[in-house]
């Protein structure tokens, strides 16, 4: 049975974020808030627990799996971005943005994509997911919260924890949070490619 904590969303309770911590470091699947819906996310190393997230979703590894990430230099480390990219990432972060980006070294072969070596990044802007992430001290590995063989993300925790108590470890309630997924961007190519329409203003990268 998942445990639940509800999380003040301006003032988070670093007892609860720590112990939210522990949880994801203890192998445990997450359901938070982000600035767009839900999310699950996992610890980025542990080969278990990205297997449960990814029979949670119901996805392959065709599927791209996010690295949620503190700031624009820890995007940098896990991958490869060019002055363009960067000015583009920089205009556009922290907010409701998933990118895909080629993959540096340092992102585990099994989690970017079998034949583009690709991986979805993105800086949210939310206090509670970005309070997780400083004290876990690197990026988490996350997708939005869609059940299989539904359209639409949960973004209620009580149905959350009702739908998910025998499949997570955790649910954050956090208040209530967008409706809408993240935009997903493709910036491997010569020009901005939208994936995805979700929250974040496609318009910035001139879609």
């Amino acid at each position: 049975m998942s445990q639940f904590f509800q999380i003040h969303p301006e003032n988070p309770q670093l007892r609860l974020i720590n112990q939210a911590v522990q949880i994801i470091k203890d192998g445990g699947i997450v359901a938070l808030p982000t600035d767009s819906c839900y999310a699950l996310v996992c610890h980025l190393d542990d080969k278990d627990a990205v297997t449960r997230l990814r029979r949670i979703r119901n996805v392959d590894d065709k599927h791209h799996l996010t690295l949620l990430c503190r700031d624009l230099s820890e995007i940098s480390l896990y991958a490869k971005i060019d002055n363009q990219q960067y000015r583009l990432l920089k205009a556009a972060t922290p907010g409701p943005y998933t990118f895909i980006l080629e993959a540096t070294k340092e992102v585990p072969r099994r989690l970017s994509h079998p034949s583009r070596k690709t991986i979805g990044l993105r800086v949210p802007e939310n206090r509670i997911v970005h309070a997780v992430l400083e004290e876990l001290g690197q990026p988490l590995l996350g997708t939005t919260l869609i059940l299989p063989n539904e359209e639409e993300p949960l973004t209620d925790p009580e149905e959350v924890r009702d739908r998910l108590a025998k499949l997570v470890d955790l649910v954050v309630d956090g208040g209530a949070c967008s409706l809408q997924p993240t935009t997903v961007i493709d910036l491997t190519g010569p020009a901005p490619v939208l994936q995805r329409q979700g929250r974040g203003d496609a318009s910035l990268f001139g879609l």
